[in-house]
C-alpha cells in the first residue's frame, strides 16, 4: 500500500529535510517514526528538498508499506513520536503511481519578510528582516520579469545539482501584510537557493540598490556572481504542492501569517 502524508515543520536548527548522518534531518525523524508504527523500515520521497533552517507548511511525502493501520493512525501515531516541531497533518492511501516528488505539478514557497528599523526576537528564526524602507511597486515591477520560462542561471547556487537551470515561474506576487512583505512564487520546479536569490535581488530594488529594469538584465545574463547575496532561509516556507485532481491531496497555499489559504489562479 502506497501513503501519502502532508507535512508541516520549523526548520529553525535542523539541517533540513535530507537525510544526515546524525539521524536530526526532518527526513531522519519523520522515517523512524513510521517505521516505528508501521513496524518494518520505512523510506520516505518528498516533494521537495527544504534546506538547513526553511519552513513547510506543506511538504508531501510518499511511503510505501505492508503494514495495515487507519489513516488517523498514520496522523497521531506518527506525531505522538516526532518532536514537537514536526508534525503530520493529514494522510491519504494513493494509488502505486503516486509519486509524492515527480507527480508534482507545481511547487509554491512563501517568503516572509518583516520591514521595521530594529529586529524582533520573536520572528527572528521566522521571517527575514529589513530595516531601510522598501519600494514595494518597484520589488513588483522587477518581479513580473521573472515570470514564465526562463533559464534561472543568475538565480541559481553554485553547488547546485539540476541538470537544466531553465524553469517555468508561474507566479511571483509581492504583497504587504502591514509590516511585513510576502512574496509567494509557484513554479513547477526551484533551483538550489533560488527563491532566496531572488529575495536577496528583489530587496536590492526594493532599497533602491538596483532600478526595476536590473532584475530582467541579470536574467538576461546568466551570471549568479551579478546578483545580491543569498538572502536568510529564516522566512521561507514551502507552502503549497499542486498534483493531479485525480489523487485527492490539498492543493492550498497555506500562509506563514495564519491567514485564509489562497486557491492558485
Amino acid at each position: 500500500m502506497r501513503l501519502a502524508l502532508g507535512l508541516a515543520y520549523e526548520g529553525t536548527g535542523s539541517p533540513g529535510w535530507q537525510t544526515q548522518a546524525s539521524g536530526d534531518a526532518i527526513q531522519d525523524l519523520v522515517e523512524a517514526s513510521l517505521s516505528t508504527l508501521a513496524g518494518h523500515p520505512v523510506a520516505t520521497v518528498c516533494a521537495g528538498r527544504t534546506d538547513a533552517g526553511v519552513h513547510a507548511l506543506a511538504q508531501v511525502v510518499h511511503f510505501d508499506t505492508t503494514a495495515a493501520r487507519p489513516l488517523n493512525a498514520w496522523v497521531r501515531g506518527v506525531n505522538a513520536r516526532l518532536p514537537a516541531r514536526v508534525a503530520v497533518q493529514w494522510a491519504r492511501e494513493v494509488p502505486d503511481d503516486f509519486h509524492a516528488r515527480f507527480g508534482a505539478r507545481t511547487r509554491s514557497y512563501r517568503y516572509l519578510l518583516r520591514r521595521a528599523e530594529v529586529p524582533h526576537p520573536l520572528w527572528r528564526d521566522r521571517a527575514g528582516w529589513v530595516f531601510r524602507t522598501l519600494d514595494v511597486a518597484a520589488m513588483r515591477e522587477a518581479a513580473a520579469a521573472l515570470v514564465g520560462e526562463h533559464d534561472f542561471t543568475s538565480f541559481r547556487s553554485s553547488q547546485c545539482q539540476a541538470k537544466t537551470p531553465v524553469r517555468r515561474m508561474q507566479r511571483l506576487d509581492v504583497e504587504t501584510r502591514g509590516e511585513f512583505i510576502e512574496l509567494t512564487l509557484t513554479a513547477n520546479a526551484f533551483l538550489h537557493h533560488m527563491v532566496r536569490n531572488i529575495v536577496g535581488s528583489l530587496v536590492y530594488v526594493g532599497t533602491g540598490r538596483q532600478p526595476a529594469g536590473w532584475i530582467a538584465e541579470l536574467l538576461a545574463a546568466r551570471r549568479r556572481a551579478l546578483g545580491a547575496p543569498t538572502f536568510s532561509a529564516s522566512g521561507l516556507y514551502l507552502a503549497g504542492v499542486d498534483y493531479d485532481p485525480v489523487f485527492g491531496l490539498p492543493s492550498d497555499i497555506l500562509d506563514p501569517l495564519g491567514a485564509s489559504p489562497s486557491r492558485e489562479p
